[in-house]
């Protein structure tokens, strides 16, 4: 398979005495506008978020260290051992292994790169950071090299070029040693069938499923409809769909309970979320309770053929992905209306409504309201919290005191940015 099939028991229990604290590092700000609203470890590539990997890996919870305002929604918690982990590094069978094997006082560091860091005691010494983050001391510890190579996410675009690799391993992490429920003759199989995993109460009738260029996992009670083509490595998470007649290319990860049609290229939606109908998303993120309206379309490819640029917040300005094929980053709680069209390598934070003809602007601040013909305006706070409410209630979820709190900081400390773009 894609890895070695990797859970040791052993260390699991060894590492049950352990308190596990995975940590934001400075790549947190590198990472909004999705980490505005949660620890780095809660991005999801794979088919799991990162912390669901170390937690799968080490078979018990985490805490988390992350910027002050989190706390309310993420706590931190500190035991008499405690094991700090990088939330933006993605475990792997030989860096757990030499994470489990570390002894108090010890860490493994890659140049500025704390990886993980063990400190015995509830007052560990801590770095505070000047921007309010928060990271484990390393300098007065016994530091000792990673010894193989590993994934760190430190741009938004990583979250889908690396979302294959990341989709493999996390399929070998969840399928080993289970056997995946019967799969319905009405399907037409292309590839190896082994390579697809379905959870109980899935449902997948009258689809194309290819596994030549990886597997297909689909979640518990979740459904691909009839007249689907899927290409693997795809992942569809729990009670989510994939409506009928949608092409998806890999890699694409689907998160819980979203629903997708039309036309996805490797991208990663983090679960909440539509795209329903038809309209291309490509080399794409979406974090959670986004909506796409219907023929909502983005451009992946510039016309030059050129690479893409992408706003980023800690420089303030545009910076170059690197990348040729580059789509659309859209943060929690954001929407578009029909017919709406972004451009290459458009990032639009929390809370933002878009809608209206021609192209928005490539960098759309958080609670901005509007579009191209008329511009934007700020997106009233009271209205933004009363249609989280009711969209959390169509799921079956409560919009508590702890999520409107979140979206208060957030409004707070993006107002810099609507003011620089003459939104407020």
């Amino acid at each position: 398979m894609y890895l070695s099939r990797f859970i040791n028991t052993k260390f699991a229990n060894i590492m049950s005495d352990i308190n596990i604290i995975i940590f934001d590092d400075y790549t947190r700000r590198q990472l909004l506008p999705f980490t505005f609203t949660r620890p780095i470890a809660g991005i999801r590539v794979g088919i799991l978020t990162i912390r669901q990997k170390w937690e799968k890996y080490f078979e018990q919870p985490s805490c988390t260290l992350s910027a002050d305002y989190l706390r309310k929604k993420f706590p931190l918690h500190l035991g008499n051992e405690n094991l700090f982990i990088n939330g933006s590094v993605l475990p792997n069978p030989k860096l757990v292994k030499q994470i489990n094997n570390l002894k108090p006082g010890q860490a493994i560091v890659d140049g500025k790169i704390a990886i993980a860091v063990r400190i015995s005691g509830k007052k560990p010494p801590l770095l505070h950071k000047a921007n309010g983050e928060w990271e484990p001391l390393v300098d007065e510890h016994e530091c000792q090299q990673p010894n193989t190579n590993y994934v760190k996410i430190s741009y938004l675009w990583e979250i889908f070029s690396e979302n294959g690799q990341a989709l493999k391993a996390d399929f070998d992490l969840l399928t080993q040693d289970r056997e995946s429920q019967p799969l319905s003759n009405t399907n037409t199989v292309i590839g190896d069938p082994q390579l697809i995993f379905l959870e109980e109460g899935a449902k997948v009738e009258g689809a194309f499923l290819n596994t030549t260029n990886g597997p297909i996992y689909v979640g518990k009670h979740a459904e691909i409809m009839e007249g689907s083509m899927i290409r693997g490595p795809f992942a569809l998470c729990k009670h989510s769909t994939v409506k009928m007649g949608a092409k998806i290319y890999g890699a694409t990860t689907i998160g819980p309970y979203s629903k997708v049609g039309g036309e996805i290229s490797n991208s990663v939606i983090f679960g909440y979320s539509n795209k329903a109908h038809d309209g291309f998303l490509g080399n794409s993120v979406l974090g959670e309770w986004c909506n796409l309206g219907a023929d909502t379309n983005n451009s992946n490819l510039k016309n030059n053929y050129s690479e893409v640029s992408v706003w980023d917040y800690t420089q303030k300005k545009y910076i170059n992905s690197g990348l040729q094929f580059c789509g659309l980053f859209m943060g929690e709680h954001s929407k578009s209306g029909i017919n709406t069209m972004f451009n290459t390598g458009t990032l639009v934070g929390i809370c933002a409504n878009i809608f209206g003809t021609g192209y928005p602007p490539k960098y759309i601040p958080s609670f901005s309201w509007g579009g191209a013909d008329n511009g934007f305006i700020t997106h009233n706070l009271k209205k933004a919290l009363e249609t989280a409410t009711e969209v959390y209630a169509r799921r079956g979820k409560k919009f508590d005191h702890t999520e409107a709190e979140l979206l208060r900081d957030v409004h707070k400390m993006t107002r810099a940015y609507r003011i620089d773009n003459n939104i407020d």
